[in-house]
């Protein structure tokens, strides 16, 4: 029997997390004095593990600065979830997709640059956590588009690689997919365009979860 596996990037394809990113990213930033950096490039930024964010948004800063930045970022996003103030709303149809997926035997998992932590909790608010059977993020793999992720959750899952597919809204998410082997399949609701998402690799970009059911087929 074919076990297929479906693997969602979160923020951006998921949830709608910009807010809480750029929030903590704006504290961090200000707490060590900096400028805010350019909310559009933050949004472009998700999906990158911390680290390699901080270093896309500050270039030109010392490793200890970035080093910083990096503890703050996390202590901003922790006070605005352990506070209730975090906000990560699903996209429209996305509980039901998730739903429908794990109800026609496609096992699910998550890649993502969150925290282990961070993911469990946004999974849990939704009530959404036991429908996947692996979940891999930043505190343990390289960034993407490495493949470790992908890798991994073949290997916990029991997924076949041919029947596997990565579902994400940036190009690191589409090259992560070319990278490991598997499908890569796009959503033009998160915060890369659907000509990026292309140009990376996806075989297709969905306009919204109904029309990824039908990609997944």
């Amino acid at each position: 029997m074919t076990l297929r596996l479906a693997i969602f990037d979160c923020d951006g394809t998921l949830v709608d997390g910009q807010a809480g990113v750029v929030n903590a990213m704006e504290a961090a930033f200000a707490g060590l004095g900096l400028a805010p950096p350019d909310k559009h490039t933050v949004r472009r930024a998700v999906g990158l593990s911390l680290p390699q964010a901080i270093r896309l948004l500050a270039p030109d800063a010392a490793e200890q600065t970035r080093t910083a930045l990096d503890a703050a970022y996390r202590d901003a996003f922790r006070s605005a979830r352990e506070s209730g103030s975090l906000v990560e709303p699903l996209y429209d149809g996305i509980a039901e997709l998730v739903r429908g997926l794990s109800a026609a035997g496609w096992l699910l998992g998550v890649a993502t640059g969150k925290s282990q932590r961070g993911l469990e909790h946004c999974l849990n608010i939704h009530g959404l956590a036991a429908h996947f059977c692996t979940l891999q993020t930043a505190d343990n793999h390289p960034s993407k588009p490495h493949p470790s992720m992908i890798e991994t959750a073949l290997a916990e899952s029991g997924g076949d690689r041919a029947a596997t597919v990565m579902i994400g809204d940036t190009q690191y998410d589409m090259a992560m997919a070319v990278n490991a082997g598997v499908r890569a399949i796009g959503v033009d609701w998160g915060y890369h365009t659907a000509q990026e998402l292309r140009e990376a690799g996806a075989e297709a970009v969905a306009r919204d979860p109904a029309h990824l059911m039908e990609l997944l087929g």
